[in-house]
């Protein structure tokens, strides 16, 4: 069993920090609310059990646990992403229709452009959270990104007709 660090952990300010990062992620990921709460919850938990020790960058390892959290409750048989929730807050209807087309992707593409675009982390540091070689994170990023153009193109064709 490891021991914990010795240096001290703030943290109110660790989860002040990084509770609705978190929450976006994993809602992108999991496409619901309840449940992304409730993989938050479960890396908070996990970091106060497992922390490694010197951990250098807290918010990179609570990222890394919360998309395997999801990862794995999305591996649940009775788990089904369905269309974007109405209690979602949403600045207008073309945001809106950007996240359905978002949320129409497969959870390991959404995981992946969330955490790039959204989150701003390198393909490196993706690489690292998601224990995948940086080439696969960016070839998944790229099949990611053509895949919404075709679903964008084929809502602007279908608007238009």
């Amino acid at each position: 069993m490891s021991q914990k660090s010795n240096r001290p952990v703030d943290w109110e300010t660790l989860v002040t920090q990084n509770e609705n990062r978190l929450y976006r992620a994993a809602l992108a990921i999991l496409g619901d609310p309840q449940e992304a709460e409730d993989a938050v919850q479960d890396a908070f938990v996990r970091f106060l059990e497992r922390r490694p020790e010197n951990l250098e960058n807290p918010g990179a390892w609570l990222t890394r646990v919360l998309v395997n959290g999801c990862k794995s409750r999305l591996r649940l048989a009775w788990r089904r992403v369905g269309p974007l929730p109405d209690t979602l807050a949403t600045p207008g209807p073309e945001e809106r229709e950007e996240l359905e087309e978002l949320f129409s992707l497969p959870p390991e593409d959404r995981a992946v452009i969330h955490l790039h675009y959204y989150e701003g982390w390198s393909t490196d540091e993706i690489a690292q959270m998601l224990g995948q070689r940086p080439g696969s994170v960016r070839s998944r990023l790229s099949r990611a990104r053509e895949k919404l153009r075709k679903l964008l193109e084929q809502e602007l064709q279908g608007g238009l007709s």
